[in-house]
């Protein structure tokens, strides 16, 4: 998995994307996720913690490349949305995204390559995984 996150994140070093900050962009760019989505229900799609998803969210925030946005239903609660900028940026790496697939199923047969496609919104290596190895 160490492997996994090291390549991932060097596949997007150009842009400044991490494979955590990855996974949270393809989250935040899925058409589930237009009008926001709350943090918890974040962490649980990204299956992490609310404390390491916190992390990459004020990371990612301070790029500008999304914004919390108070629920108007209730108060206490934050959506998460991505930012024009966040928008851009996704539409931007997709290229890198796309060839990081590419090379990661070379060898495979065809029919394990094909699986591997449902997996492609979170980057290989999860951001439980990836926040794991980071200590």
């Amino acid at each position: 998995a160490n492997l996994l996150h090291k390549t991932g994140t060097r596949a997007l070093e150009a842009h400044g994307v991490t494979t955590q900050q990855w996974a949270v962009l393809g989250a935040l760019a899925d058409p589930r996720s237009q009008g926001g989505i709350a943090v918890g229900d974040l962490a649980a799609l990204l299956m992490v913690s609310r404390q390491n998803l916190n992390g990459v969210l004020s990371r990612l925030e301070a790029r500008g490349l999304t914004e919390r946005v108070v629920d108007a239903r209730d108060k206490r609660s934050r959506f998460i949305h991505l930012t024009e900028e966040g928008s851009a940026l996704w539409i931007a790496i997709q290229p890198e995204i796309g060839a990081y697939y590419g090379d990661s199923v070379t060898g495979f047969s065809n029919s394990d390559a094909a699986a591997s496609g449902s997996m492609r919104m979170v980057p290989a290596p999860s951001l439980r995984s990836c926040t794991r190895n980071a200590r």
